[in-house]
C-alpha cells in the first residue's frame, strides 16, 4: 500500500458500502458527470493503472470502465482469458499476487463470486466486481443514479423486477436493505431470487408476487434483465417458455405510477422480456442508465483510490 492512502476497500457486492457511501458516491458522480459536460478536464487519477480482466464478454463494462479510466487521467490494461494464464492452469491467488502487484485497481467480470473473492483476497490493491453470476453492483449503482437524477431520492419507493432471480435481482435486494425503499418481486416458478445469495438481514425490504403485473401496481420504477443470462444458454428454450407472461408491456407499465421509469440493464432483447413500445417510449431512461454506468464507475474508483475529496 501506498504512503498517505487509505486503507485498501474492495467492491465485490453491493453491500460492502453503507448507506453514507452511496451518498457520497451519487454526489461525486454528479459532480464528474457536470464536468464531463462541460468539457472540463478532471485528471484526479494520472499515473494510476486500472487492469480490466474479462472472462464473461463485455460491451458497456468494458467501454464505460476503459473510457472513464482515460478520462480521469489513468490508463488501462485490457485482459481476458484467452490471453492471460487466468485461462490455463495458474491458481486465481498467484495471478492475484503478480498483477496486483504492477497495477493501482483491478475490475473483474467473472463467473463464479468465488474467484473473484479468491483474487480479492490475495490482492494488494482494491478490486471491483464488474459482474458475477451472483452479483451485479456496477449496474445497479449506475441505476440507483438515474433514477436519482431523474425522480430525486430513492428512500421509500417501490422497484418491480420482472424476470429471472438472478445477479441483478440479488443486488437490487441489497440495494433496497441499504437505501431504504422496496422491492416487488415477480419470476416464473423454478427461477425465484436465492435469498441466501442476497444475504439480506431485513426481509421487509421485499414482496413476491406470483402475477408480474401485481408486482409493477404502483411501482416507481420497473426493471427487468434478459431471460438467458451469460452462462446459461443452455436453458434458452427451457426459458424462454417459462418467462413467456414475464414480458415488461404496456400493461405493466399502466399499472405502475404514471410517471414510473423503466430501466434495463442491456443488451435487451425486444419482444422477449421487453415490449419495444416499453424500451423506447417515454418512460424508459435505458440509454442515460447505460450511460451513467461511466459516471459512477469513475466516482467509484476516485473513492477507492483516493478516499472522500474534499
Amino acid at each position: 500500500m501506498k504512503p498517505g492512502l487509505p486503507l485498501i476497500r474492495h467492491y465485490l457486492q453491493f453491500k460492502d458500502f453503507r448507506a453514507e457511501e452511496y451518498s457520497y458516491l451519487f454526489e461525486r458522480a454528479a459532480i464528474i458527470k457536470k464536468r464531463f459536460k462541460n468539457y472540463e478536464k478532471y485528471t484526479p487519477l494520472v499515473d494510476r493503472t486500472l487492469a480490466m480482466i474479462f472472462e464473461k464478454a463485455s460491451t458497456r463494462t468494458r467501454v464505460s470502465f476503459e473510457a472513464g479510466m482515460y478520462q480521469m487521467g489513468g490508463s488501462v490494461v485490457h485482459l481476458t482469458t484467452g490471453d492471460s494464464q487466468l485461462g490455463r492452469a495458474e491458481p486465481v491467488e498467484d495471478s492475484a499476487r503478480v498483477i496486483s502487484r504492477m497495477v493501482d485497481i483491478v475490475m473483474i467480470r467473472t463467473y463464479e463470486q468465488s474467484k473473484l473473492e479468491g483474487f480479492a483476497a490475495h490482492s494488494r490493491v482494491p478490486v471491483i466486481n464488474g459482474l458475477t453470476n451472483e452479483y451485479h453492483p456496477c449496474q445497479i449503482l449506475a441505476d440507483l443514479y438515474t433514477y436519482i437524477e431523474h425522480r430525486g431520492s430513492i428512500a421509500g419507493k417501490v422497484v418491480a423486477w420482472v424476470g429471472d432471480g438472478n445477479n441483478m435481482a440479488h443486488t437490487w435486494l441489497q440495494a433496497a436493505e441499504i437505501l431504504g425503499f422496496t422491492v416487488h418481486i415477480s419470476t416464473p416458478s423454478g427461477y425465484e431470487v436465492n435469498l441466501e445469495v442476497a444475504g439480506l438481514r431485513d426481509a421487509s425490504c421485499f414482496k413476491v408476487f406470483k402475477n408480474p403485473l401485481d408486482a409493477c401496481r404502483g411501482a416507481d420504477l420497473v426493471t427487468t434483465d434478459v431471460w438467458t443470462s451469460m452462462g446459461y444458454e443452455a436453458e434458452n428454450e427451457a426459458r424462454k417458455a417459462a418467462f413467456a407472461d414475464w414480458c415488461v408491456d404496456a400493461e405493466m407499465m399502466a399499472a405502475a405510477k404514471p410517471d414510473a421509469l423503466f430501466m434495463h440493464c442491456l443488451p435487451a432483447h425486444r419482444g422477449e422480456e421487453v415490449a419495444a413500445e416499453v424500451i423506447d417510449g417515454p418512460q424508459s431512461v435505458v440509454w442515460d442508465e447505460a450511460e451513467n454506468r461511466m459516471h459512477v464507475q469513475k466516482a467509484l474508483m476516485e473513492y477507492l483510490l483516493l478516499g472522500r475529496i474534499g
